[in-house]
């Protein structure tokens, strides 16, 4: 393992290689972004500057001024306008981040992601340091397939990279406030200011927001899915000649949201049946802040980033860039994952950990070649601690039905909490029980990359590369478990029938204790992943596009700990990598008012991995054998008048895990996890003058998604139906766009749809349901100066 001392060295160094004057490529500024539609936005997926449809790979990008247009406040929302994309938000410490129906979202710190995140340019894809804002962006691009070489090896199935807009000379700034239905308040903007030297811009967003599930419980002091999040942004850029420029960018984001209304159907509350979009009843733990950190449901998490960017021209047709990062993110939520009043499954999840990067990378441009080549090194340290906390009574009356005839009757009424009462004669009413058990990740890679295009003539590109790697990984296990009291009192049918279940040793199943002692295990890995692509301009305005490349999802060094003879012991599955091999071809065009693109791919998995709820709070991750994914993306925008743009877009998808598995033989024929079949997005922006410097402008949409399962293997009872959405955004503006009065509306036909469910209430027979967004609708006014 690289020591900190050895990378701070060669983060410097870069950095001093860099403070020589030279050029440094600009980067499209919000406005000039906005200017572009379609496939003419600059984009820098390929570590230059480039427009969409010169990129020989699938990808779809969106300004920020689109971004605005659309009213999208988060990436889950945004990504309902991306074909192949679906983000599953269940909380910010817990996004689900799909790409042609892979998802990357556990949040164990001993696996890795299949999705990079980039923001401005550094990884930050650990799953509960990567949830962030996007206010104030230049663009999202999302680029699609294995990108190994231009954004590493968490770069599976594809890669997202926010790009924040950066300070620019002169003057000015945007003030926002707005408020909507269920106390919906927003309070955003930025200020720029400098000269062609030196700029600084502070950007925020803060917003708040009353839950949208009612929760009856008297414990809790806020409905479920409450949000009160603040984003901080500061950046400088330093450009002390013509030929070089710097950029420092601070970020601070916070979450102080409500509960995740995980909801039972099988357990009712005092309105009747368990309803996942009616009032749920989740009390949590009485002994919530002493064993879980918060005597309220919901999330407390903060996220430090900085990145520093240097990028410099030293000769004629080479240029050196450095990008360094440095992201620390701290998380504690409490969740109540019975979806019930019953104290049974009261679990937190405090996540914790540090990450930082350094890359450096040479470019070389001439009429006939573009290379690239350099070097990447990525560390993390970070951990995932899981307390629980329930009564031994209520947890095995509800477990096991028995006794008192079940968990919660059809009143609403716990009556499982009769249960210790009932085993004990009455001398005593509860015995609280509470575990922890934690697990440890080291991450490091280091990695040599280089890519190279060679254009015959100008109307052709052929373009190689592969990034070599090499990864150590060391995880670590400790879990704190006492033994519980109860099921040595039941009579020997009832503890007979419980141990089957993992109960004896520990309440929750299968959890053991590891005597104070961390358990390691550590291993490392090499690998080489190539991709060749190849452009050919039709003409001016159309180019085709073919492109073969290697994903690669890292190994899990799976450690947690098992019972022996001799007492507990390591217990480690080394899971192998995953390995996709992507194959897919297109074009995309661009003439006067229209533009567009049409990509068809098939992907190739050897060794998916899959991860698996527990019945102790906890997932694991399995080999399910082999894989495969086929599938078809357009986009298209038209302008038939300067101030008319229609859009739309389509992703199809047919991918699964291959049948006759004898591998998995569970998941064999299996669809993937928040895989919709169909994915589509159409509407239309106006954007009219009115006269007197007034304009008018309006953006309705509409989105769908067929649909999904939310576990493996797949089942009826955790699926969602077909979801079709309509949205709109609209304001007239005055003073040639000095102030601006908006209106918007989300889900208009207040459409009732699942986020999630199964989750970890699944792990135990009960699976639990989340519901999606109402109706949002409300008003903005916005200051420009």
């Amino acid at each position: 393992m690289i020591s900190r001392p050895s990378f701070a060295a060669a983060l410097l160094a870069s950095v001093s290689f860099c403070t020589t004057p030279a050029f440094a490529q600009a980067s499209a500024q919000p406005e000039d972004a906005g200017e572009r539609s379609g496939n003419d936005i600059i984009v820098t997926a390929q570590k230059i500057e480039q427009r969409a449809q010169d990129v020989p790979i699938t990808i779809s990008a969106l300004s920020g001024q689109r971004i605005a247009e659309l009213g999208v406040g988060d990436l889950d929302e945004l990504s309902s306008y991306i074909p192949g994309l679906n983000i599953q938000e269940q909380s910010a410490n817990n996004p689900g981040i799909v790409i042609r129906g892979i998802t990357s979202d556990s949040g164990s710190s001993q696996q890795g992601p299949r999705v990079t995140l980039y923001y401005n340019g550094v990884d930050i894809s650990r799953s509960r340091g990567s949830y962030q804002a996007i206010y104030d962006l230049e663009r999202v691009e999302v680029i699609k397939g294995p990108q190994a070489t231009l954004f590493g090896t968490a770069s599976a199935v594809g890669a997202i990279s926010l790009t924040s807009a950066r300070p620019r000379e002169g003057f000015s700034g945007t003030l926002t406030g707005g408020y909507g239905n269920f106390g919906q308040t927003l309070l955003s903007g930025f200020l720029n200011a400098g000269n062609d030297v030196i700029a600084g811009r502070v950007a925020f967003e803060w917003k708040t927001r009353d839950g949208y599930v009612e929760n009856l419980s008297p414990r809790q002091k806020r409905d479920l899915y409450a949000q009160d999040q603040l984003g901080i942004r500061a950046s400088l850029r330093y450009t002390p000649t013509d030929t070089l420029t710097v950029d420092l960018i601070g970020t601070f984001d916070r979450q102080d949201n409500g509960g995740t209304p995980f909801i039972s159907r099988a357990l009712p509350t005092e309105d009747g049946p368990g309803n996942p979009f009616g009032r749920a009843n989740l009390g949590g733990s009485p002994l919530s802040a002493q064993v879980l950190g918060n005597d309220q449901l919901g999330l407390d998490r903060k996220v430090y980033d900085v990145n520093l960017t240097a990028s410099y021209d030293f000769a004629d047709g080479w240029n050196f860039t450095t990008v360094n990062g440095y992201r620390r993110f701290d998380s504690a939520e409490v969740f109540d994952a019975d979806g019930s009043a019953a104290w049974y499954l009261e679990f937190a999840e405090i996540a914790k950990g540090w990450q930082a990067s350094h890359e450096g990378r040479f470019n070389y441009a001439d009429d006939h070649w573009r290379a690239s080549f350099g070097w990447n090194v990525f560390v993390e340290d970070n951990f995932q601690r899981v307390p629980f906390s329930g009564e031994e009574g209520t947890f095995i009356g509800c477990l096991a039905g028995a006794l008192t005839g079940g968990c919660v009757n059809a009143a609403g009424t716990v009556v499982a909490a009769g249960t210790t009462a009932q085993v004990t004669g009455g001398r005593l009413t509860q015995i609280p029980y509470s575990s922890v058990t934690e697990n440890q990740g080291q991450n490091d890679s280091y990695s040599v990359f280089a890519d190279t295009t060679w254009i015959p003539v100008p109307a052709l590109e052929l373009t190689a590369g592969a990034r070599v790697l090499i990864e150590q990984r060391k995880s670590g296990y400790i879990a704190s478990v006492p033994r519980p009291i109860l099921p040595a009192l039941l009579p020997v049918a009832l503890r007979a029938q419980l141990a089957a279940r993992g109960v004896g040793a520990s309440l929750v199943p299968n959890q053991v204790d590891t005597g104070g002692r961390t358990f390691t295990a550590q291993q490392s890995y090499a690998a080489i992943l190539p991709r060749f692509n190849a452009l050919y301009r039709l003409s001016p305005a159309v180019n085709v596009y073919a492109t073969i490349s290697k994903g690669r999802r890292s190994p899990v060094v799976q450690l947690n700990a098992r019972a022996s003879a001799a007492g507990a012991i390591p217990n480690v599955q080394r899971v192998p990598e995953e390995v996709v091999w992507n194959y897919e071809g297109g074009i995309k065009a661009s003439h006067g008012g229209i533009s567009g693109s049409l990509g068809v791919y098939y992907q190739k998995y050897d060794g998916f991995q899959v991860s698996v709820q527990q019945a102790n709070g906890t997932a694991i991750t399995q080999s399910a054998g082999s894989a495969g994914n086929l599938g078809v993306e357009a986009e298209l925008s038209i302008r038939p008048v300067r101030w008319l743009n229609v859009f739309g877009n389509v992703g199809y998808i047919d991918g699964g895990i291959d049948r006759n598995n004898s591998f998995a033989p569970a998941f064999s024929g299996a669809r993937f996890r928040l895989q919709p079949k169909w994915q589509a997005a159409g509407g239309f922006t106006v954007d009219a003058p009115l006269g007197g410097g007034m304009r008018l402008f309006a953006t309705p949409s509409i989105t769908h998604r067929s649909s999904i399962f939310f576990e493996l293997p797949n089942s009826s009872a955790t699926s969602q139906g077909p979801v079709t959405l309509v949205n709109a955004r609209a304001g007239i503006s005055f003073a040639d766009g000095a102030y601006e009065l908006t209106g918007f509306i989300r889900n208009a036909f207040d459409r009732d749809y699942l986020l999630d469910a199964g989750n970890t209430g699944g792990g135990f027979g009960i699976p639990t349901y989340i519901p999606g967004e109402p109706r949002f609708y409300g008003a903005q006014a916005t200051a420009r100066f």
